[in-house]
């Protein structure tokens, strides 16, 4: 593939051809739905985001999940995604939609190559704070992720998921 943002018919079968598994194919889908829902508001906004990338990302952010459902799977898939010669936007949406971001640190204790796994951009974090709010295709409130992740001990990570619920709420000029 060309450096060119995969389409939504692409991006779907590049998740098959990986062995994605079918319910994390559907997970991608109701992601993508609501991040660009998000990212159409935010451009009602007259924030400048990415459409295409947005989408791209979305459906392609768990291409790790087809080797690992662990937390390493953003490094997987990035890594399947740079094999692929998909853009370097699409590599960095992967890469980086965990935990609404990895620190330095944390990923150096997971044994992670040196990198930025924090969301930069503003398709990094709608295509992040999508994925925080769909749960079996669903879209649910933030404070689900949250109070999940302080039942899990990661106390960073909710702060870092409330941080770019924040972020992102009052970018659509909304309440937090």
């Amino acid at each position: 593939m060309n450096k060119r943002l995969p389409s939504r018919e692409q991006a779907i079968k590049l998740l098959a051809e990986n062995d994605v598994p079918p319910q994390v194919i559907d997970h991608c889908l109701s992601v993508a739905d609501y991040a660009l829902e998000l990212a159409k508001k935010l451009r009602t906004q007259n924030h400048k985001v990415n459409l295409e990338l947005v989408e791209a990302g979305a459906l392609l952010h768990d291409l790790g999940r087809s080797k690992t459902n662990t937390v390493d799977h953003s490094v997987v898939g990035a890594q399947i995604a740079q094999t692929l010669n998909l853009p370097q936007s699409i590599v960095d949406i992967i890469k980086r939609h965990v935990g609404a971001g990895i620190t330095e640190a944390e990923a150096d204790a997971m044994g992670w190559p040196k990198d930025i796994y924090v969301p930069q951009s503003l398709e990094e974090k709608v295509v992040c704070y999508a994925d925080k709010r769909i749960y079996n295709g669903e879209v649910v409130p933030i404070e689900t992720e949250i109070l999940q992740l302080r039942r899990s001990g990661k106390e960073a990570a909710a702060e870092r998921v409330r941080s770019l619920h924040e972020e992102i709420t009052t970018l659509l000029g909304e309440t937090p």
